[in-house]
Protein backbone atom coordinates (compact mmCIF):
# COMPACT_ATOMS: atom_id res chain seq x y z
CA UNK A 1 0.00 0.00 0.00
CA UNK A 2 2.89 2.40 0.71
CA UNK A 3 4.25 1.89 -2.82
CA UNK A 4 0.75 2.42 -4.20
CA UNK A 5 0.32 5.73 -2.39
CA UNK A 6 3.72 7.00 -3.51
CA UNK A 7 2.84 6.19 -7.12
CA UNK A 8 -0.47 7.94 -6.65
CA UNK A 9 1.16 11.11 -5.37
CA UNK A 10 3.61 11.12 -8.25
CA UNK A 11 0.65 11.14 -10.64
CA UNK A 12 -1.46 13.69 -8.80
CA UNK A 13 1.03 16.33 -7.64
CA UNK A 14 2.26 19.12 -9.91
CA UNK A 15 5.05 18.11 -12.25
CA UNK A 16 7.55 20.31 -10.42
CA UNK A 17 7.33 18.06 -7.37
CA UNK A 18 8.75 14.57 -7.36
CA UNK A 19 7.29 11.74 -5.32
CA UNK A 20 10.39 11.95 -3.09
CA UNK A 21 9.75 15.65 -2.42
CA UNK A 22 6.03 15.22 -1.86
CA UNK A 23 4.66 15.54 1.67
CA UNK A 24 3.29 12.30 3.08
CA UNK A 25 -0.44 11.80 2.52
CA UNK A 26 -2.46 12.72 5.59
CA UNK A 27 -6.11 13.28 6.36
CA UNK A 28 -5.82 17.07 6.16
CA UNK A 29 -8.07 19.25 4.07
CA UNK A 30 -7.01 21.98 1.71
CA UNK A 31 -8.72 25.16 2.92
CA UNK A 32 -9.26 26.56 -0.58
CA UNK A 33 -12.91 27.03 -1.49
CA UNK A 34 -12.37 26.42 -5.20
CA UNK A 35 -10.59 23.07 -5.08
CA UNK A 36 -12.12 20.19 -6.99
CA UNK A 37 -12.19 16.73 -5.43
CA UNK A 38 -12.62 13.07 -6.43
CA UNK A 39 -13.60 10.05 -4.33
CA UNK A 40 -13.53 6.49 -5.64
CA UNK A 41 -12.67 2.93 -4.69
CA UNK A 42 -9.07 2.87 -5.92
CA UNK A 43 -6.28 5.45 -5.47
CA UNK A 44 -5.02 5.08 -9.02
CA UNK A 45 -8.46 5.80 -10.41
CA UNK A 46 -8.79 8.81 -8.11
CA UNK A 47 -5.45 10.09 -9.44
CA UNK A 48 -6.87 9.89 -12.98
CA UNK A 49 -9.81 12.08 -12.01
CA UNK A 50 -7.61 14.55 -10.16
CA UNK A 51 -5.40 14.81 -13.24
CA UNK A 52 -8.43 15.94 -15.26
CA UNK A 53 -9.33 18.56 -12.66
CA UNK A 54 -5.78 19.91 -12.74
CA UNK A 55 -6.00 20.12 -16.53
CA UNK A 56 -9.09 22.34 -16.23
CA UNK A 57 -11.65 19.59 -16.51
CA UNK A 58 -15.14 19.51 -15.10
CA UNK A 59 -16.52 17.13 -12.50
CA UNK A 60 -17.95 15.05 -15.35
CA UNK A 61 -14.55 14.88 -17.06
CA UNK A 62 -13.01 13.76 -13.78
CA UNK A 63 -15.70 11.14 -13.16
CA UNK A 64 -15.34 9.63 -16.65
CA UNK A 65 -11.54 9.47 -16.40
CA UNK A 66 -11.88 7.86 -12.97
CA UNK A 67 -14.29 5.23 -14.28
CA UNK A 68 -12.03 4.46 -17.23
CA UNK A 69 -9.14 3.91 -14.83
CA UNK A 70 -11.34 1.72 -12.63
CA UNK A 71 -11.99 -0.37 -15.75
CA UNK A 72 -8.27 -1.18 -15.74
CA UNK A 73 -7.46 -1.61 -12.04
CA UNK A 74 -10.86 -2.84 -10.80
CA UNK A 75 -11.91 -5.06 -13.74
CA UNK A 76 -14.03 -7.33 -11.55
CA UNK A 77 -16.58 -4.63 -10.69
CA UNK A 78 -16.80 -2.05 -13.46
CA UNK A 79 -15.80 -1.11 -16.97
CA UNK A 80 -16.91 -0.18 -20.48
CA UNK A 81 -18.46 -3.63 -20.88
CA UNK A 82 -21.16 -2.58 -18.39
CA UNK A 83 -23.45 0.32 -17.55
CA UNK A 84 -23.84 3.38 -15.33
CA UNK A 85 -26.26 5.89 -13.88
CA UNK A 86 -24.95 9.45 -13.63
CA UNK A 87 -26.33 12.41 -11.68
CA UNK A 88 -25.01 15.93 -12.29
CA UNK A 89 -25.57 19.20 -10.45
CA UNK A 90 -24.44 22.51 -11.88
CA UNK A 91 -23.62 23.66 -8.33
CA UNK A 92 -25.21 27.06 -8.87
CA UNK A 93 -28.93 26.83 -9.60
CA UNK A 94 -29.57 23.46 -7.95
CA UNK A 95 -30.45 21.99 -11.34
CA UNK A 96 -30.01 18.21 -11.34
CA UNK A 97 -29.61 16.17 -14.52
CA UNK A 98 -29.52 12.38 -14.67
CA UNK A 99 -28.34 10.03 -17.39
CA UNK A 100 -29.31 6.40 -17.89
CA UNK A 101 -26.57 4.17 -19.30
CA UNK A 102 -28.17 0.94 -18.11
CA UNK A 103 -27.65 -2.11 -20.30
CA UNK A 104 -30.53 -3.40 -22.45
CA UNK A 105 -31.63 -6.89 -23.43
CA UNK A 106 -31.12 -7.97 -27.05
CA UNK A 107 -34.20 -7.60 -29.24
CA UNK A 108 -34.53 -11.40 -29.35
CA UNK A 109 -34.92 -11.69 -25.57
CA UNK A 110 -38.27 -12.81 -24.21
CA UNK A 111 -39.81 -14.12 -21.00
CA UNK A 112 -38.14 -17.51 -21.42
CA UNK A 113 -34.66 -16.02 -21.99
CA UNK A 114 -33.27 -17.73 -18.89
CA UNK A 115 -35.05 -21.06 -19.30
CA UNK A 116 -33.14 -24.29 -19.86
CA UNK A 117 -33.70 -26.60 -22.84
CA UNK A 118 -36.07 -28.72 -20.73
CA UNK A 119 -38.39 -25.75 -20.26
CA UNK A 120 -37.53 -25.03 -16.62
CA UNK A 121 -36.19 -21.70 -15.33
CA UNK A 122 -32.47 -21.52 -14.59
CA UNK A 123 -31.19 -20.64 -11.15
CA UNK A 124 -29.36 -17.33 -10.88
CA UNK A 125 -26.03 -19.16 -10.62
CA UNK A 126 -26.79 -21.11 -13.81
CA UNK A 127 -27.82 -17.97 -15.71
CA UNK A 128 -24.75 -15.82 -14.94
CA UNK A 129 -21.88 -17.47 -16.88
CA UNK A 130 -21.65 -17.10 -20.63
CA UNK A 131 -23.44 -15.09 -23.28
CA UNK A 132 -27.11 -14.88 -22.36
CA UNK A 133 -26.55 -12.75 -19.27
CA UNK A 134 -24.75 -10.04 -21.28
CA UNK A 135 -26.74 -6.86 -21.84
CA UNK A 136 -25.89 -4.25 -24.48
CA UNK A 137 -23.24 -2.16 -22.67
CA UNK A 138 -24.33 1.42 -22.01
CA UNK A 139 -21.33 3.10 -20.42
CA UNK A 140 -19.59 4.68 -23.38
CA UNK A 141 -22.64 6.17 -25.07
CA UNK A 142 -23.91 7.49 -21.75
CA UNK A 143 -20.53 8.99 -20.85
CA UNK A 144 -20.34 10.58 -24.32
CA UNK A 145 -23.79 12.15 -23.83
CA UNK A 146 -22.85 13.51 -20.39
CA UNK A 147 -19.49 14.73 -21.70
CA UNK A 148 -21.13 16.56 -24.59
CA UNK A 149 -23.32 18.45 -22.15
CA UNK A 150 -21.00 18.98 -19.17
CA UNK A 151 -17.43 18.18 -20.26
CA UNK A 152 -14.72 20.80 -20.76
CA UNK A 153 -11.74 18.70 -21.89
CA UNK A 154 -11.45 16.83 -25.20
CA UNK A 155 -12.92 13.31 -25.13
CA UNK A 156 -9.52 11.84 -26.02
CA UNK A 157 -7.90 13.45 -22.97
CA UNK A 158 -10.12 11.54 -20.56
CA UNK A 159 -8.64 8.22 -21.69
CA UNK A 160 -4.97 9.05 -21.16
CA UNK A 161 -4.58 7.86 -17.52
CA UNK A 162 -6.42 4.58 -18.16
CA UNK A 163 -4.36 3.87 -21.27
CA UNK A 164 -1.13 4.53 -19.32
CA UNK A 165 -2.26 2.13 -16.60
CA UNK A 166 -3.25 -0.61 -19.03
CA UNK A 167 -0.14 -0.31 -21.20
CA UNK A 168 2.44 0.58 -18.57
CA UNK A 169 1.06 -1.69 -15.90
CA UNK A 170 -0.18 -1.56 -12.33
CA UNK A 171 0.21 -3.52 -9.14
CA UNK A 172 -2.20 -6.28 -8.17
CA UNK A 173 -3.74 -5.26 -4.84
CA UNK A 174 -5.17 -7.51 -2.11
CA UNK A 175 -8.68 -6.67 -3.31
CA UNK A 176 -8.01 -7.69 -6.90
CA UNK A 177 -6.38 -10.90 -5.72
CA UNK A 178 -9.38 -11.66 -3.51
CA UNK A 179 -11.62 -11.08 -6.54
CA UNK A 180 -9.71 -13.86 -8.32
CA UNK A 181 -10.50 -16.14 -5.39
CA UNK A 182 -14.19 -15.22 -5.26
CA UNK A 183 -15.17 -14.87 -8.89
CA UNK A 184 -12.34 -16.12 -11.05
CA UNK A 185 -13.74 -19.57 -11.61
CA UNK A 186 -16.04 -18.54 -14.48
CA UNK A 187 -13.76 -16.22 -16.47
CA UNK A 188 -12.78 -17.14 -20.01
CA UNK A 189 -9.45 -18.49 -21.26
CA UNK A 190 -8.13 -15.09 -22.38
CA UNK A 191 -8.73 -13.58 -18.94
CA UNK A 192 -7.19 -16.55 -17.17
CA UNK A 193 -4.12 -16.21 -19.33
CA UNK A 194 -3.86 -12.55 -18.32
CA UNK A 195 -4.30 -13.19 -14.60
CA UNK A 196 -2.40 -16.46 -14.06
CA UNK A 197 1.19 -17.63 -14.27
CA UNK A 198 2.62 -20.41 -16.42
CA UNK A 199 1.39 -23.01 -13.93
CA UNK A 200 -2.16 -21.67 -13.91
CA UNK A 201 -1.92 -20.02 -10.49
CA UNK A 202 -3.43 -16.60 -9.87
CA UNK A 203 -0.84 -13.85 -9.98
CA UNK A 204 -0.03 -12.86 -6.39
CA UNK A 205 -0.44 -9.50 -4.67
CA UNK A 206 2.27 -7.09 -5.76
CA UNK A 207 2.63 -8.52 -9.28
CA UNK A 208 2.99 -5.89 -11.99
CA UNK A 209 0.15 -6.47 -14.47
CA UNK A 210 -0.10 -5.11 -18.01
CA UNK A 211 -3.11 -5.32 -20.32
CA UNK A 212 -1.96 -4.18 -23.80
CA UNK A 213 -5.09 -5.42 -25.58
CA UNK A 214 -7.24 -3.23 -23.34
CA UNK A 215 -4.88 -0.29 -23.88
CA UNK A 216 -5.29 -0.65 -27.64
CA UNK A 217 -9.09 -0.80 -27.34
CA UNK A 218 -9.22 2.29 -25.14
CA UNK A 219 -6.89 4.15 -27.50
CA UNK A 220 -9.14 3.39 -30.46
CA UNK A 221 -12.25 4.59 -28.59
CA UNK A 222 -10.36 7.70 -27.52
CA UNK A 223 -9.35 8.40 -31.14
CA UNK A 224 -12.65 7.59 -32.84
CA UNK A 225 -15.34 8.25 -30.22
CA UNK A 226 -17.87 6.08 -28.40
CA UNK A 227 -19.44 4.77 -31.60
CA UNK A 228 -16.25 2.83 -32.33
CA UNK A 229 -17.42 0.40 -29.64
CA UNK A 230 -20.96 0.05 -31.03
CA UNK A 231 -20.48 -0.04 -34.81
CA UNK A 232 -17.89 -2.03 -36.71
CA UNK A 233 -15.27 -4.64 -35.73
CA UNK A 234 -15.63 -4.25 -31.95
CA UNK A 235 -19.41 -4.69 -32.11
CA UNK A 236 -18.95 -7.76 -34.28
CA UNK A 237 -16.42 -9.14 -31.82
CA UNK A 238 -18.88 -8.69 -28.93
CA UNK A 239 -21.68 -10.42 -30.87
CA UNK A 240 -19.43 -13.32 -31.87
CA UNK A 241 -18.19 -13.72 -28.29
CA UNK A 242 -21.61 -13.87 -26.64
CA UNK A 243 -23.35 -15.89 -29.37
CA UNK A 244 -20.59 -18.50 -29.51
CA UNK A 245 -20.14 -18.71 -25.74
CA UNK A 246 -19.61 -22.23 -24.46
CA UNK A 247 -22.30 -21.69 -21.84
CA UNK A 248 -25.69 -20.03 -22.43
CA UNK A 249 -25.05 -18.62 -25.92
CA UNK A 250 -26.95 -15.44 -26.70
CA UNK A 251 -28.87 -14.17 -29.74
CA UNK A 252 -27.41 -10.67 -29.81
CA UNK A 253 -27.00 -8.83 -33.12
CA UNK A 254 -24.80 -5.98 -34.28
CA UNK A 255 -28.05 -4.07 -34.72
CA UNK A 256 -28.67 -4.35 -30.96
CA UNK A 257 -25.38 -2.59 -30.33
CA UNK A 258 -25.73 0.01 -33.07
CA UNK A 259 -29.20 1.02 -31.88
CA UNK A 260 -28.36 1.33 -28.17
CA UNK A 261 -29.50 4.70 -26.82
CA UNK A 262 -28.33 6.27 -23.56
CA UNK A 263 -31.07 8.48 -22.16
CA UNK A 264 -31.36 11.66 -20.17
CA UNK A 265 -33.99 11.01 -17.48
CA UNK A 266 -35.75 13.20 -14.92
CA UNK A 267 -34.09 12.93 -11.52
CA UNK A 268 -36.35 11.97 -8.62
CA UNK A 269 -36.23 14.51 -5.78
CA UNK A 270 -37.90 14.82 -2.39
CA UNK A 271 -37.32 16.82 0.77
CA UNK A 272 -36.05 15.38 4.04
CA UNK A 273 -35.94 17.67 7.07
CA UNK A 274 -35.45 20.76 4.91
CA UNK A 275 -32.85 19.18 2.64
CA UNK A 276 -33.60 18.29 -0.97
CA UNK A 277 -32.47 14.80 -1.89
CA UNK A 278 -32.14 13.97 -5.60
CA UNK A 279 -31.34 10.57 -7.07
CA UNK A 280 -31.86 8.29 -10.06
CA UNK A 281 -35.30 7.25 -11.25
CA UNK A 282 -36.33 4.11 -13.17
CA UNK A 283 -35.02 1.79 -14.41
CA UNK A 284 -33.13 2.16 -11.15
CA UNK A 285 -35.19 1.45 -8.08
CA UNK A 286 -32.51 2.95 -5.86
CA UNK A 287 -33.46 6.60 -5.78
CA UNK A 288 -37.18 6.08 -5.20
CA UNK A 289 -36.57 3.48 -2.49
CA UNK A 290 -34.03 5.67 -0.67
CA UNK A 291 -36.53 8.53 -0.71
CA UNK A 292 -39.32 6.29 0.61
CA UNK A 293 -37.11 5.08 3.46
CA UNK A 294 -36.24 8.65 4.46
CA UNK A 295 -39.77 10.04 4.22
CA UNK A 296 -41.21 7.17 6.27
CA UNK A 297 -38.69 7.99 9.01
CA UNK A 298 -39.23 11.74 8.96
CA UNK A 299 -41.88 11.70 11.71
CA UNK A 300 -39.44 10.04 14.14
CA UNK A 301 -36.86 12.04 16.11
CA UNK A 302 -33.83 10.22 14.77
CA UNK A 303 -31.51 12.92 16.13
CA UNK A 304 -32.70 12.41 19.70
CA UNK A 305 -32.46 8.64 19.36
CA UNK A 306 -28.94 8.83 17.94
CA UNK A 307 -26.70 6.40 16.10
CA UNK A 308 -26.20 4.18 19.16
CA UNK A 309 -29.90 3.55 19.72
CA UNK A 310 -31.25 0.08 18.89
CA UNK A 311 -34.66 1.70 18.43
CA UNK A 312 -33.29 4.02 15.73
CA UNK A 313 -31.87 1.06 13.81
CA UNK A 314 -35.10 -0.90 14.32
CA UNK A 315 -37.02 2.00 12.75
CA UNK A 316 -34.50 2.06 9.90
CA UNK A 317 -35.02 -1.66 9.32
CA UNK A 318 -38.82 -1.37 9.34
CA UNK A 319 -38.76 1.51 6.88
CA UNK A 320 -36.55 -0.53 4.55
CA UNK A 321 -38.97 -3.46 4.65
CA UNK A 322 -41.96 -1.35 3.68
CA UNK A 323 -40.04 0.51 0.98
CA UNK A 324 -38.68 -2.72 -0.52
CA UNK A 325 -42.17 -4.23 -0.63
CA UNK A 326 -43.26 -1.37 -2.88
CA UNK A 327 -39.99 -1.41 -4.80
CA UNK A 328 -40.26 -5.09 -5.64
CA UNK A 329 -43.83 -4.82 -6.88
CA UNK A 330 -43.90 -1.57 -8.79
CA UNK A 331 -40.47 -0.46 -10.02
CA UNK A 332 -38.95 -1.58 -13.31
CA UNK A 333 -38.03 0.00 -16.66
CA UNK A 334 -40.58 2.81 -17.07
CA UNK A 335 -40.27 2.56 -20.85
CA UNK A 336 -41.95 -0.87 -20.61
CA UNK A 337 -44.18 -0.76 -17.52
CA UNK A 338 -46.03 2.02 -15.75
CA UNK A 339 -44.13 3.00 -12.60
CA UNK A 340 -46.28 5.11 -10.24
CA UNK A 341 -43.44 7.43 -9.21
CA UNK A 342 -45.70 10.28 -8.17
CA UNK A 343 -47.90 7.96 -6.13
CA UNK A 344 -44.98 6.21 -4.43
CA UNK A 345 -43.49 9.56 -3.35
CA UNK A 346 -46.77 11.25 -2.46
CA UNK A 347 -46.42 12.68 1.10
CA UNK A 348 -49.85 11.44 2.19
CA UNK A 349 -49.12 7.94 0.91
CA UNK A 350 -45.75 7.81 2.67
CA UNK A 351 -47.30 9.18 5.86
CA UNK A 352 -49.80 6.34 5.73
CA UNK A 353 -47.00 3.82 5.22
CA UNK A 354 -45.02 5.41 8.06
CA UNK A 355 -47.91 4.91 10.48
CA UNK A 356 -47.37 1.16 10.08
CA UNK A 357 -43.98 1.55 11.79
CA UNK A 358 -43.86 1.24 15.58
CA UNK A 359 -40.83 2.05 17.74
CA UNK A 360 -41.86 -0.77 20.09
CA UNK A 361 -42.26 -3.79 17.81
CA UNK A 362 -41.87 -5.14 14.31
CA UNK A 363 -44.77 -5.23 11.90
CA UNK A 364 -43.98 -8.83 10.98
CA UNK A 365 -45.49 -8.90 7.49
CA UNK A 366 -44.73 -6.32 4.82
CA UNK A 367 -47.13 -6.02 1.93
CA UNK A 368 -46.85 -3.46 -0.85
CA UNK A 369 -49.23 -0.57 -0.56
CA UNK A 370 -51.57 0.93 -3.14
CA UNK A 371 -50.09 4.23 -4.32
CA UNK A 372 -52.07 6.38 -6.70
CA UNK A 373 -51.72 5.28 -10.30
CA UNK A 374 -50.43 1.82 -9.43
CA UNK A 375 -51.36 -1.02 -11.79
CA UNK A 376 -51.69 -4.56 -10.39
CA UNK A 377 -48.23 -6.10 -10.27
CA UNK A 378 -46.72 -9.20 -8.75
CA UNK A 379 -43.11 -9.43 -7.68
CA UNK A 380 -40.62 -12.24 -7.96
CA UNK A 381 -37.46 -12.93 -5.95
CA UNK A 382 -34.76 -10.38 -6.67
CA UNK A 383 -31.51 -11.69 -8.13
CA UNK A 384 -29.23 -8.65 -8.01
CA UNK A 385 -25.78 -9.40 -6.63
CA UNK A 386 -23.20 -7.23 -4.89
CA UNK A 387 -20.90 -5.85 -7.55
CA UNK A 388 -20.44 -2.24 -8.74
CA UNK A 389 -18.36 0.87 -7.96
CA UNK A 390 -19.19 4.50 -7.18
CA UNK A 391 -17.40 7.70 -8.18
CA UNK A 392 -18.14 11.22 -7.02
CA UNK A 393 -16.37 14.37 -8.16
CA UNK A 394 -16.68 18.14 -7.81
CA UNK A 395 -14.94 20.86 -9.81
CA UNK A 396 -13.80 24.38 -9.00
CA UNK A 397 -16.92 25.84 -10.62
CA UNK A 398 -19.16 23.99 -8.17
CA UNK A 399 -20.27 21.26 -10.57
CA UNK A 400 -20.86 17.88 -8.93
CA UNK A 401 -21.08 14.46 -10.59
CA UNK A 402 -22.23 11.34 -8.73
CA UNK A 403 -22.12 8.15 -10.79
CA UNK A 404 -22.50 4.46 -10.06
CA UNK A 405 -21.07 2.00 -12.57
CA UNK A 406 -21.16 -1.79 -12.77
CA UNK A 407 -20.68 -4.99 -14.73
CA UNK A 408 -22.92 -6.73 -12.12
CA UNK A 409 -21.25 -9.75 -10.47
CA UNK A 410 -17.55 -10.42 -10.02
CA UNK A 411 -16.02 -10.27 -13.53
CA UNK A 412 -19.54 -10.01 -14.99
CA UNK A 413 -20.39 -12.81 -17.40
CA UNK A 414 -16.76 -13.96 -17.36
CA UNK A 415 -16.48 -13.22 -21.10
CA UNK A 416 -13.95 -10.73 -22.43
CA UNK A 417 -13.15 -8.83 -25.58
CA UNK A 418 -9.74 -7.16 -25.89
CA UNK A 419 -8.91 -7.59 -22.20
CA UNK A 420 -12.24 -6.10 -21.05
CA UNK A 421 -15.03 -7.96 -19.26
CA UNK A 422 -18.61 -8.02 -20.47
CA UNK A 423 -21.42 -7.63 -17.95
CA UNK A 424 -23.93 -10.18 -16.66
CA UNK A 425 -26.51 -7.44 -16.10
CA UNK A 426 -29.48 -9.30 -17.58
CA UNK A 427 -29.59 -11.53 -14.50
CA UNK A 428 -30.98 -8.46 -12.71
CA UNK A 429 -34.26 -9.29 -14.47
CA UNK A 430 -36.63 -11.62 -12.68
CA UNK A 431 -36.04 -14.95 -14.38
CA UNK A 432 -39.65 -16.16 -14.13
CA UNK A 433 -41.88 -13.77 -16.13
CA UNK A 434 -45.16 -14.43 -14.32
CA UNK A 435 -46.30 -15.27 -10.83
CA UNK A 436 -49.77 -16.26 -9.61
CA UNK A 437 -51.18 -15.47 -13.02
CA UNK A 438 -49.73 -11.93 -13.22
CA UNK A 439 -46.90 -10.65 -15.37
CA UNK A 440 -43.89 -9.55 -13.34
CA UNK A 441 -42.89 -5.90 -13.82
CA UNK A 442 -39.18 -6.73 -14.04
CA UNK A 443 -39.55 -9.61 -16.51
CA UNK A 444 -37.20 -9.99 -19.48
CA UNK A 445 -38.27 -8.24 -22.69
CA UNK A 446 -36.32 -7.32 -25.81
CA UNK A 447 -34.73 -3.88 -25.53
CA UNK A 448 -35.71 -3.52 -21.88
CA UNK A 449 -33.42 -2.36 -19.09
CA UNK A 450 -33.26 -4.56 -15.97
CA UNK A 451 -34.16 -3.03 -12.62
CA UNK A 452 -31.20 -1.76 -10.60
CA UNK A 453 -30.51 -0.66 -7.03
CA UNK A 454 -27.82 1.84 -8.00
CA UNK A 455 -28.46 5.12 -6.21
CA UNK A 456 -26.15 7.99 -7.18
CA UNK A 457 -27.45 10.80 -4.97
CA UNK A 458 -26.94 14.53 -4.47
CA UNK A 459 -28.27 16.27 -1.34
CA UNK A 460 -28.90 20.01 -1.32
CA UNK A 461 -28.86 21.95 1.94
CA UNK A 462 -31.56 24.39 3.06
CA UNK A 463 -29.52 27.11 1.31
CA UNK A 464 -30.00 25.33 -2.03
CA UNK A 465 -26.33 24.42 -2.40
CA UNK A 466 -24.90 20.92 -2.61
CA UNK A 467 -24.29 19.59 0.90
CA UNK A 468 -23.51 15.93 0.13
CA UNK A 469 -22.99 13.65 -2.87
CA UNK A 470 -22.95 9.94 -2.17
CA UNK A 471 -23.34 6.51 -3.70
CA UNK A 472 -22.36 2.92 -3.05
CA UNK A 473 -21.72 -0.56 -4.38
CA UNK A 474 -23.13 -3.81 -3.08
CA UNK A 475 -26.23 -4.87 -5.00
CA UNK A 476 -29.50 -4.12 -3.18
CA UNK A 477 -27.56 -3.12 -0.04
CA UNK A 478 -26.74 0.08 -1.98
CA UNK A 479 -30.15 1.45 -1.04
CA UNK A 480 -29.56 1.01 2.69
CA UNK A 481 -25.99 2.30 2.47
CA UNK A 482 -27.09 5.56 0.83
CA UNK A 483 -30.06 6.08 3.17
CA UNK A 484 -27.83 5.38 6.18
CA UNK A 485 -25.23 7.90 5.00
CA UNK A 486 -27.86 10.62 4.57
CA UNK A 487 -29.35 9.94 8.00
CA UNK A 488 -25.85 9.91 9.48
CA UNK A 489 -25.02 13.34 8.07
CA UNK A 490 -28.40 15.07 8.52
CA UNK A 491 -29.81 13.46 11.68
CA UNK A 492 -26.73 12.35 13.56
CA UNK A 493 -24.47 15.24 12.51
CA UNK A 494 -21.66 12.89 11.49
CA UNK A 495 -19.04 13.58 8.88
CA UNK A 496 -19.71 11.75 5.61
CA UNK A 497 -16.69 9.60 6.42
CA UNK A 498 -18.10 8.51 9.77
CA UNK A 499 -21.57 8.01 8.35
CA UNK A 500 -20.22 5.70 5.64
CA UNK A 501 -18.15 3.85 8.24
CA UNK A 502 -21.16 2.98 10.41
CA UNK A 503 -22.33 -0.61 10.26
CA UNK A 504 -25.45 -1.33 8.23
CA UNK A 505 -28.68 -3.17 8.85
CA UNK A 506 -29.94 -4.57 5.57
CA UNK A 507 -33.59 -5.58 5.84
CA UNK A 508 -35.41 -5.94 2.51
CA UNK A 509 -38.01 -8.16 4.17
CA UNK A 510 -38.76 -9.95 7.46
CA UNK A 511 -35.58 -10.61 9.39
CA UNK A 512 -32.49 -9.22 7.76
CA UNK A 513 -28.77 -8.83 8.34
CA UNK A 514 -26.81 -6.77 10.85
CA UNK A 515 -23.27 -6.19 9.65
CA UNK A 516 -20.67 -8.23 11.54
CA UNK A 517 -17.85 -6.61 13.51
CA UNK A 518 -19.80 -3.38 13.98
CA UNK A 519 -21.88 -1.64 16.66
CA UNK A 520 -24.74 -4.13 16.37
CA UNK A 521 -23.39 -7.01 18.48
CA UNK A 522 -24.21 -5.13 21.69
CA UNK A 523 -27.70 -4.28 20.43
CA UNK A 524 -28.88 -7.81 19.69
CA UNK A 525 -30.69 -8.40 23.03
CA UNK A 526 -32.69 -5.19 22.56
CA UNK A 527 -33.39 -6.07 18.96
CA UNK A 528 -34.84 -9.38 20.12
CA UNK A 529 -37.19 -7.58 22.53
CA UNK A 530 -38.39 -5.42 19.65
CA UNK A 531 -39.19 -8.53 17.63
CA UNK A 532 -36.22 -8.17 15.30
CA UNK A 533 -34.82 -11.45 13.99
CA UNK A 534 -31.56 -10.20 12.59
CA UNK A 535 -28.54 -12.32 11.81
CA UNK A 536 -25.05 -10.94 12.26
CA UNK A 537 -23.28 -11.56 8.96
CA UNK A 538 -20.56 -9.94 6.85
CA UNK A 539 -21.91 -7.53 4.24
CA UNK A 540 -20.20 -6.46 1.03
CA UNK A 541 -20.24 -2.65 1.32
CA UNK A 542 -18.31 0.03 -0.56
CA UNK A 543 -19.45 3.66 -0.49
CA UNK A 544 -17.88 6.95 -1.57
CA UNK A 545 -18.93 10.54 -0.91
CA UNK A 546 -17.96 14.17 -0.83
CA UNK A 547 -19.52 16.86 1.36
CA UNK A 548 -19.38 20.62 1.61
CA UNK A 549 -18.18 21.79 5.04
CA UNK A 550 -17.41 25.44 5.86
CA UNK A 551 -17.05 26.34 2.19
CA UNK A 552 -14.71 23.49 1.23
CA UNK A 553 -15.01 19.99 -0.12
CA UNK A 554 -14.26 17.10 2.23
CA UNK A 555 -13.98 13.58 0.89
CA UNK A 556 -15.09 10.24 2.26
CA UNK A 557 -14.18 6.70 1.25
CA UNK A 558 -15.39 3.46 2.74
CA UNK A 559 -12.98 2.09 5.37
CA UNK A 560 -13.88 -1.38 4.09
CA UNK A 561 -12.30 -0.58 0.71
CA UNK A 562 -9.01 0.57 -0.80
CA UNK A 563 -10.63 3.84 -1.79
CA UNK A 564 -9.60 7.40 -1.04
CA UNK A 565 -10.73 10.95 -1.76
CA UNK A 566 -8.29 13.54 -3.06
CA UNK A 567 -8.48 17.28 -3.71
CA UNK A 568 -7.39 18.90 -6.95
CA UNK A 569 -3.94 19.83 -5.63
CA UNK A 570 -3.19 16.21 -4.77
CA UNK A 571 -3.90 16.20 -1.05
CA UNK A 572 -5.72 13.14 0.19
CA UNK A 573 -8.58 14.21 2.40
CA UNK A 574 -9.13 10.69 3.65
CA UNK A 575 -6.66 7.84 3.49
CA UNK A 576 -8.24 4.57 4.54
CA UNK A 577 -6.70 1.13 4.76
CA UNK A 578 -8.32 -2.25 4.63
CA UNK A 579 -6.55 -4.02 7.52
CA UNK A 580 -7.14 -7.75 7.39
CA UNK A 581 -10.53 -7.07 5.76
CA UNK A 582 -12.05 -10.29 7.13
CA UNK A 583 -15.49 -8.69 7.26
CA UNK A 584 -15.79 -8.29 3.50
CA UNK A 585 -16.52 -11.24 1.25
CA UNK A 586 -17.52 -9.09 -1.73
CA UNK A 587 -17.80 -5.54 -3.00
Amino acid sequence: MKRLLLALLALALPASLSAQDAPPPKPSINPSTDQGIVSAADPRAVAAGVEMLREGGSSTDAAIATMLALNVVEPYNSGIGGGSFLLHSDGKTGSTTSFDGRETAPAAADGKWFYADDGTPMSHAEAVPGGRSVGIPGDLRMWAKAHEQFGKLPWKKLFEPAIRLARGGFEITPRLYRAFMIGGDHIDAAAKKLFTDADGNWLPVGTWLQNPAQADLLQSIADHGADYFYIGPVAQKIVTTVNNAERNPSKMTTGDLASYDAKERPAVCETYRGYRVCSMGPPSSGGITVLMILKQLERFDMTRLGKDSPVAWHLFAESQRLAFADRNRYIADSDYVHVPIKGLLDPSYLAKRSRLISPDSTLGTYQPGHPAGAPPRITAPQSEVPGTSHVVAADKWGGVTSVTTTIEGYFGSGLTIDGTFLNNELTDFDIVPAQDGYLVANRVEGGKRPRSSMSPTIVYGPDGKVRLAVGAAGGPTIIGQVAKAIIGVIDWHLSAQDAIGLGLIYAPGPGGAAEANTQFAAMMPTFAKLGEHLKIVPLGLKANAIERVDGRWVGAADPRSEGIAMTQDGRATRIVRTGDDKNRPAE
